[in-house]
C-alpha cells in the first residue's frame, strides 16, 4: 500500500512498491530539451535574439505582392539555414547531458523483490522498496535507515557531495529495525511508514516507523538522523538497508536545484541592443528616403512626366515604407547568427581537444556542454568556488610532528615525489628506537585519543573507520611509524608499540566540540596508571598547560612554521591523575551527565576541572591535500584582478585552513570575522566593518571576510545586502563558511546585480547545482565524485588548476575572436548596404536596386563568410605560454574594451566612411561612362557590379589588417574570397545564355574585365578606404602600444616578453615608470619550487588548526566507543 493525503502526506507499506504512477519516477534529467519541448524552447531562444526576430519580420514582407525589391524567398532560405545549423549545434549539445544523466540513471543497486535482493537499475527503484546500499555506493534516493552491518544500526555516511563536509556523518536505524541483518528478517519486515510530503529542507525530516510483531503495532517517530538523502555516499559501512521514501525530482537533493537556465553573454546582450539601435537607424533612413521620394518626385513631377507617376503617387506612402525596409534591411547581418553559431561551436572543440587540460590519472579531457557562452570566459571578474573536492581531494596525510621541542618530516611540496612519499622520518625512527619517553608518551596518545573504529581485512590488514579525516590521517600516519592501533572494545583499546601490544582501559572520553576545540581520553594504562591524553588547539591546549613547561616556546614556533606551509595542527599533552582525584571527579562527572537542566553546559565545566596541569608532548600537522596547481592557480587569478569567493559548507576552521593553504588569505591581511546569531548583532558587526574599511583610506593593509552561514542569513537581507557587499567588494578574500546551497546561489546573485561584473561559479557536488546555475559561467568538476554538478554545468573540468587555461587562454582568444566577428560583419554590411542609400539620392528614392538581387543575398553567404571564420577560428593575439606566464594579458578581454557601444558605433561609422568612398569614387570616376567597341555603355548594373567588386576586395583587405596570426587557412579564407567572387562573376554573367535566370548580368564580366578604369580604380579605390585604417593602427601601436602589443612585438622577435618587461624595468628612470614596471614584473608567474626561490612570510597570526568531526549527533562520540566490539564479526545482511 501506498498512498498520499490531500496535503502530500504519503504512507507507504516497507517493502511494498507501486506500479501506480502515484510519484515520480527516479529517473533524474538536467539537460534543457525534451523531445517535447524542443521545439518550442528552441524557438524561444532563437527568436528572443532580436536579428532572428526582425528578419522574421522581413520575410513576412517579403511574401506581400509588389514589395520586395529583392524577390520573396532571398532572406527566408538563408534563416531556415541559419536555424538549422543552430538546432544541430543545440542537439548535440544536449545529447551530451542527456549522455551524463543516462550514466546516472543507469546505476545499479540491490532491491529486495519476491524475497530476495535484485541487481536494478536506478530508474526502476519506486517509493516503497527496500534497497540495499554497499560500501562506497551511492544513495539512489532518499531512504529511511533500517538496519546496517554496524552495531546498534549505525553507518557512516560522506555528505560533502551535499553540504561540502568533509568529516563522515553517524546515522542510526530506529530500535525497531536494526537488528534485522538477514535477509530473512527484513523480507519478513512487516509495517508502515507516515512522512511529510517532499520538501528542499536537506536538515529537516519528520515521520513515524510503524512496525507490527505479532499483531502488535509500535510507533518510533522519525528524524533526519534515520534518513540517507539522496547525493549521498555510504563509507567505512559494508551496507545498510533501507526503505525508498522521495525517488527522482521529489528527492530533497533535486528539489534544491533548479532547472537548466537559458544563460546568454554578455556579448550578445550588448549585439542585441545595438541591433535595436540599427534597427531604428533603418527606420530614419527609410522615412528619410520616403521623403526623399516625395520631394524628387514633386519636383520631376512636370519634367519627367514619362516615368508615369500617376496622380496617386502619395498614397503609395506604407508599400514604399516597406519597399526600403526590405531594401536597407541588411544592415543587419543575417549570415551574423549562423557565423557566431559555427564559431562558437568550433571552438568548443578546441577546449574539447585541449591536452593541457586532460587529466590523465582520471582519463577526463575538458568538455564544453555548451558553446554559447564562450567568449563570457574571457571576462570573468569574479570566481566563486567549493573546498571540498574543488580545491581540495578530501584526502588527509600526516607530513611532519614537533615532539619534545624536535622538528620531524619535511615541508610539503605537491610534487610528484612528495605524492608518493611515506611519512617515516628517519631520526624519529630512531628515536622511537632508542626508547625516548617523550616520543613515546606522544605517539601512544595520538594511538589512544580518537573515536577511530579499526577492522581487519580477511588478509589481515588493518582497515580504519572515522568519522574524522584528521584522526583518521593521525592514525594511520602512526602505524607507518610502528605504533599500530589494533582492536577497540566497548571498555579497552589494544595498540602495537614497535612489536609490542599493549591494552588500554578507556575510562572517560570528554567529546569534542568546536566551542571546547579539544577531545581528551582517561585511560587506565598497562602499568595501573591513571593518565588523561588530551588534543587541540594550541590556543586551548597552551591555556591548560602547568607551569615550567620545557617544550612551551619551541613548540609554539614550530606551530608557527606549519601554519605558514598551510598545515592543519594539533597539540597533545597529558598528565597523570591521583586514584582519589579521579574518584571525585568521576561522580560529578556523573551528576552532571544526569542533569535535567544544562547538560551539556554541566558536562563542560566539569571537564574543565580535569583537563588542568597539562604537560605539552608536541603537535602534530596534517596536509589537507589540495589539488595539484591550486596555490599557483589562484595567485594568477589574483593577478588577473579575479577575485576569488570561497563557499562552502564545511567548519570555518576547515575553511581559513584550505584559504591559507592555497594562498587566499596571506599573512598580513586584516582579518573581518562574522559569526553573529542575530539581526542586529549581524548590523552592528557590519556597520563597525565598514567604518574600519572607510578609515583605512590610505589602503596599506589587505582585508579579509570570513563569515558564517547562520551570519549570512541576517546579511543578505534587504536592508543589510548593500552592506555586505560594500564590504566584501572591499576584500581582498572572502570566505563563506557553513552555508547551503540556497545560499551558495544567493550570495552569487548578489554580486551579480550589485557588480554588474561576469560571474563564475565552480564546483564538484549536488550541493554547488544551484550556484552554477546562477552564475553567469558554470564549472564543474569531474573524474571521482557524483555528476550532479558536471551535469548542470556549463563546462567540466577535472582540476581546478586547469581553470587557468580555460580563462586565460581559451577564454581571453574566445572573447577577441567573437568581438571580431561581430564587430567585422556589422562593417561589412554597412560597407554594402548603406551604398544603397547612396545609390537612392541618384534614382529618385524609388527603391531601385544597384546590385544583382541573388549577388546580395551571396554576399554574406559566399563572398565575405570566409573571413570572419578566419577571425573567429585562426587569428590569435599572442602564444598560450605568454598568456599563462602574464596573468595580466587576461585583462585586456576582461575590461571588455574590444566590444562596448563605443567601440561597436567606430566600426558602424568606419563602414559609413568606406560606403562613401566605395560608391562616390567610382562614380566619379566612371562619371563619363564606359563606351566599348560593340557600341554599348554600361548601365546601373554595370556600375553596381564595379562598386560590389571594390567593396568585397575592401572588406577582405580590412579582415587582413585586423589579422595578427597568418597561416595557410588564413590565406586561402582571405584572398580565396577575392578570387572566388572574380570566378562567381565570370561564371554567373553567362549563365542565362544556357538558362533563363538573371538576364541583366548577361555579359557584365566581359565589360568590366575589359575595361583598364576598373583595374586602375581596383588599386586606388580600397586603397584609399584602408588608407586611414592602416595609418591610424600604425600610430597607436607606435605612440601607445598595449601590453598585448608589447608582447606581440616580442614573439615577433622570438624573445620571451618577460625578459623585455624586466629589462625595461632596469631601464626606467622616472619614479612612474619605475611603478609601472614593478606592477608588471609582478604580474609574472614564476614556479618559486623550481627557482630554489622561497618567498619570505611573516609570522601566522593563527596557527592552522582545524578538527573536522560531527558534533551533537545522534550518536555521541563517548557513545561510539562503546558500541564497538572491532574483533566480533559482521553480519553480512
Amino acid at each position: 500500500m501506498v498512498k498520499q493525503d490531500k496535503k502530500g502526506n504519503r504512507t507507504l507499506s516497507i517493502g511494498e512498491s507501486t506500479s501506480e504512477r502515484k510519484f515520480v519516477s527516479n529517473r533524474i534529467s538536467t539537460a534543457k530539451y525534451n523531445v517535447f519541448s524542443f521545439f518550442p524552447r528552441f524557438l524561444f531562444e532563437q527568436f528572443r535574439k532580436y536579428s532572428n526576430l526582425f528578419f522574421l519580420f522581413i520575410i513576412i514582407l517579403q511574401q506581400i505582392p509588389g514589395v520586395s525589391p529583392t524577390g520573396q524567398y532571398t532572406t527566408a532560405i538563408p534563416m531556415t539555414f541559419i536555424l538549422t545549423v543552430s538546432a544541430i549545434k543545440e542537439i548535440i549539445e544536449d545529447w551530451k547531458r542527456h549522455r551524463q544523466d543516462d550514466a546516472i540513471n543507469k546505476r545499479r543497486v540491490q532491491v529486495l523483490r519476491s524475497k530476495s535482493w535484485q541487481s536494478l537499475k536506478w530508474t526502476e527503484v519506486k517509493v516503497g522498496d527496500v534497497v540495499k546500499v554497499l560500501n562506497d555506493e551511492f544513495f539512489p534516493a532518499d531512504l529511511v535507515l533500517l538496519s546496517s552491518s554496524e552495531p546498534q544500526g549505525m553507518c557512516y555516511i560522506e555528505t560533502a557531495n551535499l553540504d561540502g563536509e568533509t568529516n563522515l556523518k553517524i546515522r542510526q536505524g530506529v530500535p525497531g529495525t536494526f537488528h534485522l541483518v538477514t535477509l530473512e528478517a527484513i523480507g519478513n519486515l512487516c509495517g508502515t511508514i507516515e512522512c511529510e510530503p517532499p520538501n528542499r529542507h536537506v536538515y529537516e525530516f519528520a515521520g513515524n516507523i510503524i512496525t507490527v510483531v505479532s499483531n502488535s503495532s509500535t510507533t518510533t517517530p522519525l528524524g533526519p538522523n534515520q534518513v540517507l538523502l539522496r547525493g549521498a555516499q555510504l563509507r567505512n559501512t559494508p551496507w545498510v538497508c533501507g526503505v525508498v521514501i522521495y525517488t527522482g525530482h521529489e528527492s530533497k537533493l533535486m528539489l534544491n536545484s533548479k532547472s537548466v537556465p537559458l544563460k546568454r553573454s554578455n556579448v550578445e546582450k550588448i549585439t542585441n541592443n545595438q541591433i535595436i539601435m540599427l534597427f531604428i537607424m533603418l527606420l530614419v533612413l527609410c522615412t528619410m528616403s520616403i521623403i526623399g521620394n516625395i520631394v524628387w518626385a514633386n519636383h520631376h513631377l512636370a519634367t519627367d512626366w514619362y516615368i508615369g507617376f500617376g496622380a496617386n503617387y502619395r498614397e503609395h506612402f506604407g508599400l514604399n515604407f516597406l519597399t526600403f525596409m526590405i531594401l536597407y534591411n541588411n544592415l543587419i547581418p543575417i549570415s551574423l547568427p549562423v557565423t557566431l553559431e559555427v564559431v562558437k561551436f568550433v571552438q568548443a572543440f578546441y577546449i574539447n581537444w585541449d591536452l593541457e587540460m586532460y587529466h590523465e590519472d582520471t582519463n577526463t579531457p575538458a568538455s564544453a556542454r555548451t558553446s554559447n557562452l564562450n567568449e563570457e570566459l574571457g571576462m570573468i571578474q569574479y570566481v566563486f568556488t567549493d573546498k571540498t573536492g574543488t580545491l581540495t581531494r578530501n584526502v588527509m596525510d600526516m607530513k611532519m610532528l614537533s615532539i619534545g621541542g624536535k622538528k620531524y618530516g619535511k615541508p610539503p611540496t605537491q610534487t610528484e615525489e612528495d605524492e608518493t612519499e611515506v611519512f617515516r622520518p628517519v631520526d624519529l625512527i630512531h628515536d622511537i628506537d632508542k626508547g625516548d619517553q617523550i616520543v613515546a608518551e606522544f605517539l601512544i596518545g595520538l594511538a589512544v585519543c580518537h573515536t577511530v573504529v579499526p577492522e581487519k581485512e580477511d588478509l589481515g590488514e588493518i582497515q580504519y573507520q572515522a568519522s574524522s579525516p584528521d584522526e583518521s590521517a593521525l592514525v594511520k600516519g602512526i602505524a607507518r611509524l610502528g605504533v599500530v592501533f589494533l582492536e577497540r572494545s566497548p571498555e579497552t583499546v589494544t595498540i602495537e608499540f614497535r612489536g609490542q601490544r599493549q591494552v588500554y582501559q578507556i575510562l572517560n572520553v570528554l567529546e569534542f566540540t568546536s566551542d571546547r576545540k579539544r577531545m581528551s581520553v582517561i585511560v587506565r594504562t598497562p602499568d595501573g596508571e591513571l593518565k588523561l591524553f588530551c588534543k587541540g588547539a594550541d590556543s586551548v591546549i597552551y591555556e591548560r598547560l602547568a607551569s615550567k613547561q620545557d617544550f612551551q616556546p619551541i613548540t609554539y614556533s614550530h606551530l608557527e612554521d606549519f601554519a605558514i606551509l598551510g598545515l592543519r595542527t594539533l597539540c597533545i599533552a597529558v598528565t597523570e591523575l591521583a586514584e582519589d582525584d579521579y574518584a571525585s571527579w568521576k561522580q560529578l562527572y556523573y551528576e552532571a551527565s544526569i542533569s535535567l537542566e544544562n547538560r551539556d553546559k554541566n558536562l563542560v565545566d566539569t571537564a574543565e576541572l580535569i583537563e588542568r596541569n597539562l604537560y605539552l608532548l608536541g603537535a602534530t600537522a596534517i596536509e589537507d591535500k589540495l589539488q595539484m596547481g591550486v596555490p599557483e592557480a589562484i595567485a594568477s587569478m589574483l593577478k588577473a584582478d579575479i577575485k576569488v569567493w570561497i563557499l562552502t559548507g564545511d567548519k570555518q576552521e576547515t575553511a581559513v585552513n584550505i584559504g591559507h593553504s592555497c594562498r587566499l588569505l596571506q599573512q598580513g591581511f586584516r582579518p573581518f570575522v562574522m559569526t553573529e546569531a542575530t539581526h542586529d548583532g549581524t548590523r552592528t558587526q557590519l556597520r563597525n566593518f565598514l567604518q574600519k574599511v572607510e578609515s583605512n583610506s590610505s589602503r596599506e593593509t589587505e582585508n579579509s571576510l570570513v563569515i558564517e552561514g547562520k551570519t549570512l542569513i541576517f546579511a543578505l537581507t534587504p536592508d543589510l545586502r548593500m552592506d555586505f557587499f560594500q564590504l566584501a567588494h572591499a576584500c581582498k578574500s572572502v570566505i563563506c563558511c557553513r552555508v547551503s546551497p540556497s545560499q551558495k546561489a544567493e550570495v552569487v546573485e548578489l554580486v551579480k546585480s550589485r557588480s554588474k561584473a561576469i560571474t563564475l561559479a565552480i564546483g564538484d557536488g549536488a550541493n554547488d547545482v544551484a550556484m552554477i546555475q546562477a552564475a553567469h559561467i558554470g564549472i564543474g568538476i569531474t573524474g571521482v565524485e557524483g555528476l550532479q554538478a558536471a551535469c548542470a554545468a556549463d563546462y567540466t573540468i577535472a582540476q581546478f588548476r586547469f581553470l587557468v587555461n580555460l580563462l586565460f587562454v581559451h577564454g581571453a582568444r574566445n572573447y577577441k575572436r567573437l568581438v571580431d566577428v561581430i564587430l567585422y560583419s556589422f562593417y561589412k554590411n554597412i560597407c554594402l548596404y548603406v551604398i544603397q542609400v547612396w545609390f537612392a539620392f541618384q534614382n529618385g528614392f524609388s527603391g531601385q536596386i544597384l546590385f544583382e538581387k541573388w549577388c546580395i543575398g551571396f554576399y554574406n553567404v559566399f563572398f565575405t563568410s570566409a573571413p570572419p571564420g578566419s577571425l573567429g577560428l585562426l587569428n590569435f593575439q599572442c602564444s598560450k605560454r605568454s598568456r599563462l606566464n602574464i596573468p595580466t594579458l587576461y585583462k585586456d578581454s576582461q575590461s571588455r574594451r574590444h566590444f562596448n557601444i563605443k567601440v561597436f558605433w567606430q566600426w558602424a561609422f568606419n563602414g559609413i566612411y568606406h560606403s562613401l568612398l566605395l560608391y562616390w569614387l567610382p562614380v566619379f570616376f566612371f562619371k563619363h561612362d564606359a563606351v566599348f567597341g560593340t557600341g554599348q555603355s554600361g548601365d546601373n548594373f554595370f556600375i553596381g557590379n564595379i562598386v560590389y567588386t571594390f567593396t568585397v576586395v575592401t572588406v577582405c583587405l580590412k579582415a587582413a589588417l585586423i589579422t595578427t596570426a597568418w597561416d595557410f587557412l588564413t590565406h586561402i579564407a582571405i584572398w580565396g574570397s577575392i578570387l572566388l567572387w572574380f570566378v562567381f562573376l565570370a561564371i554567373y554573367s553567362q549563365v542565362w545564355k544556357f538558362v533563363p535566370f538573371s538576364a541583366e548580368m548577361y555579359g557584365l564580366a566581359n565589360w568590366i574585365y575589359s575595361c583598364p578604369a576598373f583595374w586602375l580604380s581596383l588599386f586606388l579605390v580600397p586603397l584609399a578606404c584602408l588608407l586611414r585604417d592602416f595609418v591610424w593602427t600604425s600610430l597607436r601601436r607606435t605612440v601607445s602600444p598595449s601590453l598585448v602589443e608589447h608582447v606581440q612585438e616580442q614573439e615577433l622577435k622570438n624573445e620571451d616578453p618577460s625578459l623585455y618587461i624586466t629589462l625595461q624595468y632596469k631601464r626606467s628612470k622616472s619614479q612612474e615608470n619605475i611603478e609601472r614596471t614593478k606592477m608588471l614584473t609582478g604580474m609574472m608567474v614564476h614556479d618559486a619550487s623550481s627557482m630554489g626561490i622561497v618567498p619570505p612570510q611573516q609570522p601566522a597570526e593563527t596557527h592552522g588548526y582545524a578538527f573536522s568531526q560531527e558534533e551533537r549527533g545522534i550518536i555521541s562520540q563517548a557513545q561510539l566507543v562503546r558500541f564497538y566490539h572491532s574483533i566480533r564479526r559482521k553480519p553480512t545482511g
